[in-house]
């Protein structure tokens, strides 16, 4: 597997992977492969700096002349595209706004719809068949851009 930095025609960078150079090639060529952001198919790669594994020995390492590598401009949990601003505020709205549930997400929203418990707005976790069964009732619900904060590193 290989891993390519890519950017579109509008210069939206995003990674993908891929199984071999010639798997990208022919994704590509095919019109497979897609920028996430604005769809364009006009994807190349991008500049990335190559992985390097560090040496085993100490004494291999100490002879190696250090490389400088240039630090990223910037704290690194700051968005760096539209859609990452807008997924960001998108989350501090919410976060302010609602009362995370847990995963007790779909029954109170399930209560809610029924009437048993006053409406308020919620945000939580629900397995897919949970979403789903929602979703058919007519309950009123959708899906988060983001994971809660209590499952983020």
């Amino acid at each position: 597997m290989i891993r390519y930095s890519l950017k579109c025609a509008q210069e939206h960078a995003f990674d993908s992977w891929f199984a071999s150079a010639e798997a990208f090639d022919k994704l590509r060529g095919a019109g497979l492969v897609a920028c996430p952001v604005c769809s364009s198919e006009q994807v190349e790669k991008a500049i990335m700096a190559p992985r390097v594994r560090p040496a085993r020995d100490r004494d291999q390492t100490a002879s190696a002349a250090p490389q400088e590598v240039e630090a990223p401009k910037g704290p690194l949990q700051a968005p760096m595209s539209q859609a990452e601003r807008a997924i960001s505020e998108m989350r501090r709205h919410v976060e302010a706004n609602s009362d995370y549930v847990g995963k007790s997400f779909a029954a109170e929203a399930r209560k809610m719809h029924c009437g048993e418990i006053p409406h308020r707005s919620i945000y939580g976790e629900a397995r897919g068949d949970e979403a789903k069964k929602l979703v058919e009732d007519g309950v009123p619900v959708a899906p988060l851009p983001f994971i809660p904060g209590r499952k983020t590193n």
